[in-house]
């Protein structure tokens, strides 16, 4: 096998590759060898048919499997011996030309192609002990315990019918409801058997506000208007009428908070329920924390890290963050024009962000790399499980496609590995835990992507 270098530019490479006739020739003769001993044909005892009778008669179709596989064992060898990292699989093109092809299947002319790829940058990691990192921290005060608490029994109240009571705030309604816009019906303006809690949202402005004091047995004609930025655009802004029968109007009861209420939640009394609640809130809180620490890691493994990336790498992460904008327009029946962007303006804006996740992938896989931070079998073998626990009934469905579609596993493998990277460079990393207000914590970070 001969290998030359027909062509590098930046990180994209050609390469030629001849593979002999004579060593084609010699691996024909050793699969039809191979085959001697269990292929029947008229006329020859089994095991005793010629080599040459068996060229003449699965020569050729056996020198297309030999192609194949030499095609596959060859480029490997040829990115191992020079010790290429593609980016991805190579593209291998072999010759077109009719007269070219029959004369390497006939053993008669080496086989020659060209492989090209990119190749995975060489990247130097910055100094990860001199990253500094802000961690927002918050306390949990009664306040937002007794918050907690209230909204607790806000979920659990019960509704008694009353046959004679005028609607009010926080009565929950049973209606069936047809909606026009001028005289037509419209998709999804229709209903039965609603179950409606006035003042709680949930359908459109003036919608609710128009059945406060209504009784059961009541028919009401509500008017309302579609908010001008209503996903379905073909709404959007439209004012439109409902027919409404009131089937059924239910006084709220709150469930007092006292030691009774905190048993059926599973305590032993309020005070141990105050205590799981002041609990699950600071974990909550810690968890906001950490989802902020690690957004704030990866803005500074970007910026510290400059280095060309694999266009092919770049585009195939574009063209699937492109199509899921297109399709979550679609789904809410909405344009780039509706977001204020021209397609190329926000084409633009994607593709800094294709850039930054490849970019940020490269780093997170070299640091993982260096330091030897891998995903155990035990590891992908819980996440496996955890996957299967959501579809209850179906868990051997689950782990045959895990083990049958190694694109998945990849899948399942990769924000493992991301969380050990993220624990590895917290821990060199200089990190300072800055007190805020839960108000401050639950805010979005700017330029989040």
């Amino acid at each position: 096998m001969q290998i030359t270098e027909a062509s590098s530019e930046g990180l994209r490479r050609t390469l030629k590759v001849v593979v002999g006739a004579s060593e084609l020739n010699d691996k024909l003769a050793a699969r039809l060898d191979q085959m001697k001993d269990t292929v029947r044909l008229k006329g020859f005892r089994q095991g005793k048919v010629p080599l040459a009778h068996l060229r003449k008669v699965y020569g050729r179709s056996v020198m297309a499997e030999v192609v194949e596989q030499t095609l596959s064992e060859t480029s490997q060898k040829a990115l191992s011996d020079r010790n290429e990292r593609p980016a991805m699989q190579p593209k291998i093109e072999v010759t077109e030309d009719r007269q070219e092809i029959e004369a390497i299947i006939d053993g008669k002319a080496d086989l020659a192609y060209t492989m090209s790829f990119e190749v995975l940058p060489d990247i130097t990691l910055a100094d990860l002990a001199t990253l500094t990192l802000k961690r927002p921290v918050a306390e949990v005060s009664d306040e937002a315990t007794e918050k907690a608490l209230a909204e607790l029994a806000e979920r659990n109240v019960t509704y008694t019918a009353a046959a004679d009571r005028a609607a009010q705030d926080g009565d929950r309604l049973t209606i069936d409801f047809v909606g026009r816009i001028g005289d037509e019906a419209f998709e999804g303006g229709t209903g039965e058997d609603m179950q409606l809690v006035l003042g709680a949202g949930g359908f459109i402005p003036g919608f609710s506000e128009g059945l406060i004091g209504v009784k059961a047995g009541e028919e009401r004609s509500v008017t309302a208007n579609f908010p001008a930025e209503y996903q379905e655009r073909t709404l959007a802004g439209k004012e439109a009428v409902f027919a409404v029968k009131v089937k059924e109007v239910a006084e709220p009861s709150k469930p007092a908070v006292d030691d009774d209420f905190a048993k059926t939640l599973g305590a032993e009394d309020l005070s141990a329920l105050r205590t799981m609640i002041k609990a699950r809130l600071g974990e909550e809180y810690e968890q906001i924390g950490r989802s902020k620490l690690k957004r704030r890691m990866f803005d500074a493994l970007d910026k510290a890290h400059t280095f060309s990336l694999p266009p092919t790498l770049v585009d195939n992460e574009f063209e699937g963050i492109w199509k899921q904008v297109q399709e979550e327009l679609k789904r809410a029946n909405r344009t780039l024009a509706d977001e204020g962007k021209t397609e190329d303006e926000a084409r633009a804006d994607y593709r800094r962000i294709a850039e930054r996740r490849v970019r940020l992938g490269l780093v997170i896989a070299e640091i993982a790399d260096r330091n030897k931070l891998e995903v155990s079998n035990d590891e992908l073998r819980r996440a496996m499980v955890e996957q299967a626990r959501q579809f209850p009934g179906q868990e051997r469905m689950v782990y045959e496609y895990y083990e049958k579609t190694p694109g998945a596993l990849a899948d399942l493998r990769a924000p493992l590995l991301e969380e050990k990277v993220v624990n590895f460079v917290v821990e060199l990393a200089k990190v300072e835990d800055v007190p805020v207000s839960v108000e401050e914590l639950v805010k979005p970070d700017e330029d989040a992507d």
